[in-house]
């Protein structure tokens, strides 16, 4: 081949590698933007424990943090009679595995009494920085899109470690869908013995 046409196809072959690069990184972005749309809001379980007094009435808050560093969620959840008091304070980040495959990473942050109700004012984290965040390893979620548009998935075995009312570990279930959040947290002893969250499914979330 001759030297400027080897030159030519070179240069053809990076300007097709980089537009499938560029193709895939939209697409990328763009199934991001709807999982994080879908987590997006204020939900609660008040319709659930009007109806089953199993559950509690709780209020969840979940909006976007960071958006120039990529996909991320500033997490509140608290009983709704005690809006100032939330029990949960997370952070999650959201990656793509492959096309149909998502995490949710699960940090805790530092000094989180000074954050509660800054779901109302995202601009606030940007004094933040991710060194101010504790990963909860093994904690994150794997959530699978199905065929309807939904996603559903979990943590992974007995990854995510606690010791919260003498559990060894802790679970989580999940499905997201637009307007709605399933969400069964539990915490399990070295036996397997469940020793705290519902026993009888998950939360029902119905965005407000």
């Amino acid at each position: 081949m001759r030297p400027y046409l080897f030159t030519l196809a070179t240069a053809l072959l990076l300007s097709a590698c980089n537009t499938t690069k560029s193709t895939t990184d939209t697409a990328n972005t763009k199934a991001l933007d709807q999982l994080q749309q879908a987590m997006t809001g204020t939900f609660t379980s008040a319709a659930q424990a009007a109806e089953d007094d199993a559950f509690y009435d709780i209020t969840l808050h979940m909006y976007p943090i960071w958006k120039d560093r990529g996909h991320w969620l500033y997490v509140e959840q608290a009983v709704s009679a005690m809006p100032a008091k939330p029990y949960r304070q997370r952070i999650y980040q959201l990656e793509q595995v492959d096309k149909k495959t998502f995490k949710s990473i699960v940090y805790t942050v530092d000094n989180e009494d000074d954050l509660v109700g800054d779901w109302q004012v995202p601009e606030s984290f940007n004094a933040l920085s991710k060194d101010d965040l504790r990963l909860r390893e093994g904690c994150a979620v794997i959530l699978t899109q199905q065929a309807d548009g939904s996603y559903t998935g979990s943590t992974e075995g007995d990854s995510c470690k606690s010791t919260l009312r003498g559990a060894a570990y802790a679970t989580s279930e999940v499905t997201v869908m637009p307007g709605k959040i399933v969400s069964w947290d539990r915490g399990f002893d070295a036996s397997g013995a469940q020793v705290w969250g519902a026993e009888k499914g998950g939360y029902i979330f119905l965005k407000e």
